[in-house]
């Protein structure tokens, strides 16, 4: 498949077309030369189809239900969803997301938007400042190519309106770009103070190359983030979008871009920009909330927003890393064959949640993973529990982000253990 030939829905469909070997940890050795719609219109069991661990699944019907409740949620608060791509970087994810209501996909950089336009995404919220020549130029092309393009990007300095315009010269298209609010001193990115939002938005006016349509932060970022802190912020985001529009900095659009929503305060985006008063254009109340799509069984599992709204619903970690026992040195200590090259370990260690053995399917009890190397995983038992060297333990993750990454092909499984479909990564 060529990077520069074919739309969007082609590139999608040749996914299928590309052809299984050694690039792809994990799956059956027999399957070299299949391409990946042959091996997954053959259905194979993940336990007893040849794949080798250790592997890395993704249930179908977790995912499925993760798409169609953040689709419901975002509806029901009147909110347009922007999901942040770069947590699975799947053009295949970017589709579905799409497919359940999406108005876009949100990315980091720039070679996440040149994924995405690769596979047709038609709007893309950039979170993030571009000060790079070549990409601003690369994204003008786009633009200036494809007038049903859509691309937004944050400025947080006047330094950074001066680069992005000396870039854009030429262009025939603006850059439509949002102010960004920091989330408090200390925090990541963003212009600290209104008025120097103001000087900002001031630079943008003053330049052909950019057009200000809206403002955006990560409300994620508020040091020492509460309920209480994180709306305090959001009100200052709504109280700057009231301000700009008073001032007449929207004048001339079709829409003003209200824009925030990490994974972890999406409840209290929600309650703040439900309250967002009327101004003289519609508002796009664009959520970005991200990990989502696969949801976790470490870090989002313990702050995801519905755990404060349980009669909003629940999101279901939908990763299981297997690997297998290879070593048993003593009645505490066991070793299985994945590490750091394979599992999430920046935010909370794999969590051991069934062992697969000849007699079955069982909890892990008593079985706890201690550390990981490079390509093992250090795994303590208590008194008494049976793991034999062989036996396949399942494994809970943390931080999709840093899971999807280390796997560039991941088998989607049904609950019976049938491969129905692969998910290509780029990273």
């Amino acid at each position: 498949m060529a990077a520069d030939s074919g739309t969007g829905a082609e590139r999608l469909a040749a996914l299928a077309d590309e052809r299984v070997d050694h690039r792809f940890k994990g799956l059956p050795p027999d399957a070299d030369g299949l391409t990946v719609g042959e091996l997954a219109a053959q259905r194979r069991n993940l336990f007893s189809g040849g794949f080798t661990t250790p592997v890395l699944a993704l249930s179908a019907e977790r995912l499925d239900h993760n798409l169609r409740l953040m689709e419901t949620y975002s509806v029901r608060h009147g909110l347009t969803f922007a999901p942040h791509g770069k947590t699975s970087m799947a053009p295949q994810l970017f589709q579905r997301q799409i497919e359940h209501g999406a108005w876009g996909i949100t990315l980091a950089v720039p070679h996440q938007v040149r994924v995405a336009r690769a596979f047709g995404v038609q709007r893309v919220f950039l979170a993030n400042e571009v000060v790079d020549s070549a990409a601003l130029k690369w994204v003008s092309s786009q633009l200036d190519a494809d007038p049903g393009f859509r691309f937004v990007c944050y400025v947080d300095s006047v330094r950074g309106v001066e680069l992005m315009d000396s870039a854009l010269r030429g262009a025939v298209r603006p850059v439509d770009v949002v102010v960004e609010l920091a989330a408090g001193e200390g925090a990541r990115t963003g212009v600290r103070t209104e008025a120097e939002c103001a000087a900002v938005a001031d630079a943008v006016a003053g330049v052909d190359t950019l057009r200000l349509v809206g403002v955006a932060g990560y409300e994620g970022e508020v040091p020492d983030a509460d309920s209480e802190r994180v709306r305090g912020w959001l009100r200052r985001l709504v109280a700057l979008a009231v301000d700009f529009d008073k001032a007449g900095r929207f004048d001339g659009l079709e829409e003003i871009v209200v824009s925030a929503g990490g994974s972890a305060w999406f409840d209290a985006v929600a309650d703040v920009f439900a309250g967002i008063p009327e101004l003289s254009l519609p508002v796009l109340k664009l959520l970005r909330s991200g990990a989502y799509v696969s949801h976790d069984d470490g870090h989002y599992r313990k702050i995801t927003p519905f755990n404060r709204v349980p009669e909003e619903g629940a999101l279901q970690p939908a990763f299981r890393l297997w690997a297998q026992v290879v070593s048993r040195p003593s009645a505490e200590q066991a070793f299985a064959n994945a590490g750091k090259r394979d599992a999430a370990y920046d935010l909370d260690l794999p969590e051991v949640q069934v062992v697969r053995s000849d007699a079955g399917e069982r909890p892990a009890d008593g079985v706890a993973v201690t550390g990981l190397s490079d390509q093992h995983a250090w795994i303590r038992t208590d008194e008494g529990v049976e793991l034999q060297v062989g036996d396949w333990v399942g494994m809970g993750l943390s931080h999709p982000c840093t899971s999807f990454d280390k796997w560039e092909l991941i088998p989607v499984v049904e609950q019976d253990g049938t491969v129905v479909d692969y998910i290509r990564t780029y990273f």
